[in-house]
C-alpha cells in the first residue's frame, strides 16, 4: 500500500466520504473552455437565466421589481465628460450592455447594437424650493421607471444637481442583463476609467476575451447529454412532493402577486459574527451554512413545518472566462432541509452541510429548467418551488471610489420585492449587515422586525449552546420575545403617562393664565 492509498485507509469514515464527495464535485465541474462565437448573424440564444427573466417580463412588462437600482451621492467636484466617457467605455467594452432582446417565430434572441452612446441627463435643481421632495420624486421615479427589453440601453444613468459640489447619481440596470458580481465589476472599471480620463490618459483596461453571449451559446452546447441527465435526476429526487411554506400572515395573501415590498435592516456585532464563523468550522461548516440552519430553524418556528424548502442565489461564474464580464449569470439553487426529529442545532448543521454541498455539484442546471421539470402548481401570487430567500453576499464590492469625489449611498427604499421574505446578509467592517426584505401585500412593519429580532436571537443563542436542541432554542426564543414585548408596553406606558402629565401641566398652566387675565 502506498503513502496515498495509506492515509486514506487511516481516514475515519466520514472523512473518506467527505473525501469522495470532494472528488466527484471537483470531476463534476470539469467542463470545457469558453470560446468566442462566430459573429456571421447578430443573433444569439439567451442563457438560462436569461430567459427565465426574459418570461417574467413577458408575464407582467416592465415589472420595476426587475430593475437593479443603485443612488449614489457624490460629493466634490464632478468632471463630468469623464464620467460620461467612463460609461461610454464601460458600455463599449461589455456587449451585455448593449445587447437588446427581440422575437423571432415566436423564440427570443440577443441583438448586440455595435455602438451605443449613453446619455446622461443633468437635473438642476439648485434653485429648487422643495429641493428634497423633488429629490425624493425623481428618486422613486427613476427606480420605477419601466424598461422595454427591445430597446437598447437597458440601464439609465440620471445626474440630480443639488449644489456645484453635490450630485446624486441614479444608475438603473435591468437584472436581465447585470448582476450582483457585474455592478462589483463596473464599479470597478468605472473608478480606474474615470481616474485616466480625468488625466487625458487612454483606458488601462485589458481587452476582454470573451462577450457575454459566447457564455449563453457555450452553456446552451455544454449542459446536455449524460451531464444534464445527471442533475435532472438528482433534482426530481430532491424537490420530490415540495411543500409550499404556510406562513402566517397579517393580511390575506392577494390572487395576484403585486410585488410591493420595504426593508428592514439590522447589524450583527463584529465580535458576535466572528463567533458565528468558529461554530464546527472544524466539520466543514461554513458561515453561509450556519446562517441558513438558523433561517430554517426561525421558519420552522413560525410555520411548524419540519420540510423547509428556501432559494439563495449563486453567482455561477465557475469559468475563469466570465470572472470580469458584466452579465446576467447567477442562478438559484432550492435548499430543503428536514428539521424532524427535534435535532440539535449541531446535527441540524450536519444536514444543512450535506443538501448545500450537493446542491452546489448540482448548480449547473438552471431554475427556469428546474420549474419546468418539477412542474409545481403555478399560481400567480407565489413564487414558484420557494417563496424565501436567503442570500450571504460575497461579490466584489461594489463601491464608487472617483477621483477627487467623496461617493456614499444616497439612502433611498426601493419599495419592491418578489418574494414573500428575502434575507440578505454581508459582510462588513461593523459587522453582519442584514437586511429583510418582505412583502408588504402579507406582512406589516411590525412583523418584520419581530421576525429580524427573532434571527438575531437565534443566532446569539446557538453562539453559547450549539448543542441546543430545535426545541428548547424555540422554548427559549419564545421567552424572549414575550420579555421583550413586557418591556415594551412599559416602555410605552410610560411614555404615554408623560406626555399625558405634559398634556395636563399644558392644560393647568393655560387655565391659570386665563384668570390671571
Amino acid at each position: 500500500m502506498n503513502d496515498i492509498s495509506a492515509r486514506i485507509a487511516a481516514l475515519s469514515p466520514e472523512k473518506r466520504k467527505l473525501l469522495l464527495q470532494s472528488l466527484n464535485n471537483k470531476k463534476a465541474s470539469v467542463s470545457p473552455q469558453i470560446i468566442k462565437s462566430h459573429r456571421e448573424k447578430n443573433r444569439f440564444p439567451l442563457s438560462f437565466a436569461q430567459q427565465r427573466l426574459w418570461f417574467l417580463d413577458q408575464l407582467q412588462p416592465g415589472n420595476p421589481a426587475l430593475n437593479i437600482f443603485l443612488p449614489m451621492r457624490l460629493t466634490g467636484q464632478l468632471n463630468l465628460e469623464a464620467l460620461k466617457r467612463s460609461f461610454n467605455e464601460v458600455i463599449n467594452r461589455h456587449e451585455a450592455l448593449r445587447t437588446q432582446f427581440i422575437l423571432v417565430n415566436g423564440e427570443p434572441f440577443q441583438v448586440i447594437i455595435s455602438n451605443l452612446e449613453l446619455n446622461i441627463p443633468v437635473i438642476d435643481l439648485q434653485q429648487s424650493p422643495a429641493k428634497e421632495a423633488e429629490v425624493l420624486q425623481l428618486t422613486n421615479q427613476a427606480a420605477q421607471l419601466p424598461f422595454n427589453l427591445t430597446q437598447t440601453p437597458l440601464l439609465r444613468v440620471t445626474l440630480l444637481r443639488l449644489a456645484t459640489t453635490e450630485h446624486i447619481l441614479l444608475l438603473v440596470i435591468h437584472h436581465i442583463i447585470a448582476d450582483g458580481w457585474s455592478i462589483g465589476i463596473l464599479t470597478r472599471e468605472l473608478n480606474i476609467l474615470y481616474k485616466s480620463f480625468c488625466q487625458n490618459q487612454p483606458s488601462p483596461l485589458p481587452n476582454l476575451p470573451i462577450q457575454y453571449v459566447d457564455f449563453a451559446v457555450w452553456q446552451r452546447q455544454w449542459l446536455q447529454g449524460e451531464h444534464l441527465a445527471a442533475q435532472i435526476k438528482y433534482w426530481q429526487h430532491q424537490l420530490a412532493n415540495i411543500p409550499v411554506l404556510q406562513l402566517p400572515t397579517d393580511y390575506p395573501r392577494p390572487t395576484v402577486q403585486t410585488f410591493r415590498g420595504a426593508r428592514q435592516a439590522f447589524v450583527l456585532p463584529k465580535p458576535t459574527l466572528e463567533k458565528l464563523k468558529v461554530i464546527n468550522a472544524h466539520k466543514g461548516i461554513t458561515l453561509f451554512m450556519t446562517l441558513l440552519a438558523a433561517f430554517q430553524t426561525l421558519l420552522y418556528w413560525y410555520t411548524g413545518q419540519e420540510d423547509i424548502a428556501i432559494g439563495t442565489d449563486i453567482a455561477n461564474r465557475n469559468q475563469p472566462e466570465t470572472k470580469d464580464l458584466i452579465g446576467f449569470f447567477a442562478n438559484q439553487l432550492v435548499l430543503r432541509t428536514n428539521l424532524s426529529g427535534n435535532p440539535t442545532f449541531e446535527e441540524l448543521l450536519q444536514r444543512v452541510r450535506e443538501i448545500t454541498v450537493d446542491a452546489y455539484a448540482n448548480q449547473d442546471l438552471s431554475f427556469d429548467k428546474l420549474v419546468d421539470i418539477i412542474n409545481p402548481e403555478r399560481r400567480l401570487n407565489r413564487s414558484p418551488l420557494f417563496q424565501v430567500k436567503i442570500i450571504l453576499e460575497n461579490t466584489q464590492s461594489s463601491n464608487l471610489d472617483l477621483t477627487g469625489l467623496t461617493v456614499s449611498s444616497a439612502k433611498f427604499e426601493n419599495p419592491t420585492t418578489q418574494l414573500d421574505l428575502l434575507l440578505e446578509l454581508t459582510e462588513k467592517q461593523e459587522g453582519l449587515v442584514g437586511v429583510l426584505e418582505y412583502d408588504t401585500d402579507l406582512f406589516n412593519d411590525t412583523t418584520a422586525r419581530q421576525i429580524s429580532n427573532s434571527f438575531e436571537a437565534i443566532l446569539h443563542h446557538i453562539i453559547e449552546q450549539p448543542n441546543i436542541h430545535l426545541q428548547d432554542l424555540i422554548k427559549k426564543i419564545t421567552q424572549s420575545n414575550k420579555q421583550n414585548e413586557l418591556i415594551q408596553n412599559q416602555k410605552t406606558k410610560a411614555q404615554y403617562q408623560q406626555k399625558l402629565k405634559l398634556i395636563k401641566r399644558k392644560i393647568i398652566q393655560t387655565h391659570n393664565m386665563e384668570i390671571a387675565e
